[in-house]
């Protein structure tokens, strides 16, 4: 009585007729992370480059801004610090990671 209500549901899926099977189960993930690579991590990984580039090249009399907003000058460079002059006879010693810009003019 009950086998012939099953067999009026329809067809079992055969096997290699599953649901999306295989690669069609992963797309959407891959298109996730490749949508995430290039909106995050590629962009991130190109700052942090520049970033790199740009504390490798500070040189004494670059204008710089340090992260907690001081703005000055660089008076001395060496392997992982540098000393800024932010105002007259103010000096202060800054590691390298902690200048976060050059400043292009004068108008700071």
């Amino acid at each position: 009585m009950l086998t012939g209500l099953a067999y009026a549901m329809g067809p079992t899926p055969q096997a290699g007729q599953g649901q999306g099977g295989g690669l069609m189960g992963f797309l959407p993930l891959i298109i996730i992370f490749v949508i995430f690579y290039f909106l995050l991590i590629r962009p991130q990984q190109k700052r942090a480059k520049e970033q790199k580039a740009m504390l490798e090249s500070l040189k004494k009399g670059d204008k710089v801004i340090v992260s907690g907003g001081e703005y000055g000058v660089i008076e001395e460079v060496k392997a992982n610090t540098v000393i800024v002059k932010i105002a007259e006879n103010v000096k202060v010693k800054y590691g390298k990671a902690y200048v976060v810009a050059l400043r292009q003019t004068e108008e700071d």
